[in-house]
């Protein structure tokens, strides 16, 4: 079962205190993924988020000032949710490239659970350029991360930078869009094998 982050709004000193303060937060979360999600970030509306969260518009401004800013918590929120998904499956004992497929496969699982993530953040390029430059700049350093240890292992040919990162997580952003939010008519077994193969002729070390 995989464990959701604790959110944290932006605000100074609105961090929940207490259990029933924090499972009050993720419902605003997740109300406003659902509002955004659906309405894109100009027709969401504050009461739209609390009619669907079921709390009063006062709890709302308990946690978040605007709009914008559970917006900006939001995308922060969901970018954690991603990488936490990912760190639950590279649990135990991997090589690189199972690791690489675990993470995909990941990734996808929870794209086809959260459809909403793409909308979000690719509004969140206009609504909040810099949560959406972190999101991927994070990602891409984590798997940076993998490659790096992938090539101390000797699984992955030396070499690998920055740019075959950035190379990978557009592969797997755009398998999630084709195969989890315009259809799922693959498995995503199906997905990760033809992007396992891809990286096995491409980062690895080859023999010779």
């Amino acid at each position: 079962m995989t464990t959701v982050p604790t959110p944290v709004p932006p605000s100074s000193g609105k961090e929940p205190r207490t259990e029933r303060g924090r499972r009050t937060l993720r419902k605003l979360l997740d109300s406003a993924a659902a509002e955004f999600g659906e309405k894109g970030f100009h027709d969401a509306s504050i009461t739209g988020i609390t009619s669907r969260a079921g709390t009063a518009l006062g709890t709302f401004y308990t946690y978040f000032d605007s709009k914008d800013e559970v917006f900006r918590a939001l995308v922060n929120d969901m970018s954690d949710r991603v990488r936490m998904v990912a760190r639950e499956a590279l649990a135990g004992e991997m090589t690189a490239l199972a690791t690489e497929r675990a993470a995909l496969a990941a990734f996808l699982g929870f794209a086809r659970d959260h459809k909403e993530i793409y909308r979000i953040v690719d509004e969140a390029e206009f609504v909040d350029p810099a949560s959406y430059r972190r999101h991927y700049e994070t990602t891409a350093q984590r798997i940076g991360e993998r490659l790096r240890k992938g090539g101390e292992s000797g699984e992955f040919r030396e070499g690998l930078g920055e740019a075959h990162a950035w190379a990978i997580m557009g592969m797997n952003v755009f398998l999630g869009l084709r195969y989890c939010i315009w259809s799922e008519d693959a498995s995503i077994e199906e997905i990760t094998e033809a992007a396992a193969s891809i990286l096995q002729k491409g980062i690895t070390r080859q023999p010779g």
